[in-house]
């Protein structure tokens, strides 16, 4: 009995076996087409992600004036009212260099104002002005709030899969060791913003 159920098995096996070679089989006759299609389709995904953030960048500085790391910096500084540029470097996840220099530009348009603690002379906190606070009632939201909202809802597998999918592109245009934050942005983050909130950016299509 035992060795019929095994002849009954390797049987199957058997059978299974073209069937899977006919699925190869049943590839086009041309794989190079297929293939330039995935690729283009590829670049067309990654097209869009670039041209995704670059206008929602143009859109932030259009209506606000501000970039996404400041905005960023200011709704941290809303949400928890009295931090050090350490501390805010720290819940944005940017270098507290790049932080430091955004600060300045706030500060110098009368978005912040720095004060030292009654309690600690050493410490200084950082606080939205009036200006900021009216700024930020019709701010929109940061592109990567709502990507990170999605992310964070797949499974595991979903978000791993993704991850190494990204590293593998990255690494396949030399990109591994470029420096970068997890801000979705284009152009270097302590940048400014020349034109008024209401005017149109230059370059916008």
């Amino acid at each position: 009995m035992p060795a019929t159920t095994n002849n009954h098995r390797t049987d199957a096996a058997r059978r299974w076996i073209p069937e899977r070679d006919c699925s190869y089989n049943s590839r086009p006759s041309h794989p190079g087409i297929a293939a330039m299609n995935r690729y283009e389709d590829v670049l067309v995904a990654l097209r869009r992600i670039i041209r995704a953030t670059d206008l929602h960048s143009k859109q932030l500085s259009k209506t606000t004036g501000l970039t996404a790391p400041q905005l960023m910096i200011l709704q941290t500084l809303r949400t928890h009212h009295e931090l050090t540029v350490g501390e805010v470097a720290r819940k944005v996840n940017l270098s507290q260099a790049t932080v430091t220099t955004i600060i300045d530009r706030l500060e110098r348009r009368n978005y912040l104002k720095r004060e030292r603690s009654q309690l600690d002379k050493r410490k200084v906190y950082v606080y939205l002005t009036d200006e900021a606070h009216e700024s930020l009632i019709d701010a929109p939201k940061p592109l990567q709030e709502s990507f990170v909202h999605q992310f964070q809802d797949l499974h595991e597998w979903e978000q791993s899969m993704i991850l190494a999918s990204l590293e593998r592109v990255a690494h396949m245009m030399d990109a591994q060791h470029i420096d970068a934050s997890p801000v979705l942005d284009v152009g270097p983050l302590d940048r400014s913003i020349n034109t008024k909130a209401g005017s149109k950016p230059a370059g916008d299509q």
